[in-house]
């Protein structure tokens, strides 16, 4: 009497192939991850720096924190830097006069590491 069943070989040998199929399509994925992270990165920093320049334009004057950017409906919520997945990693850049008034002239990314060019994030 025949069982029906696959031995141990066949097994192995189908273990192997799905390893080298991880192998292969798992730094591609990873690649296209990071890729994303940055793209995600750059729209969140040109809307905050729009969002910014309109407050400006409208107001007289920078706004004193991000908060209040959102709280007078310029941004609906505070931004997520995509790279550390967290809203309280921005460094906020104050405006280069002291005769003007508010705290947030620009903001860049606080995020460790350099991006895929080779620029520190911290420099976007």
């Amino acid at each position: 009497m025949k069982k029906n069943g696959f031995t141990l070989i066949e097994l192995m040998v189908v273990m192997a192939i799905i390893a080298t199929l991880l192998a292969i399509s798992s730094p591609k994925y990873f690649q296209h991850l990071h890729r994303a992270q940055e793209s995600a990165l750059h729209e969140t920093l040109f809307v905050v720096r729009d969002a910014i320049d309109k407050f400006h334009s409208d107001q007289g004057r920078y706004p004193d924190s991000l908060d209040e950017l959102v709280e007078r409906r310029y941004l609906r919520s505070l931004p997520i830097d995509p790279v550390t997945d967290s809203t309280s990693t921005w460094e906020i850049v104050p405006p280069p006069s002291s005769k003007t008034k508010g705290s947030v002239y620009d903001l860049h990314s606080g995020a460790p590491g350099e991006s895929r060019s080779g620029t520190p994030f911290a420099e976007w």
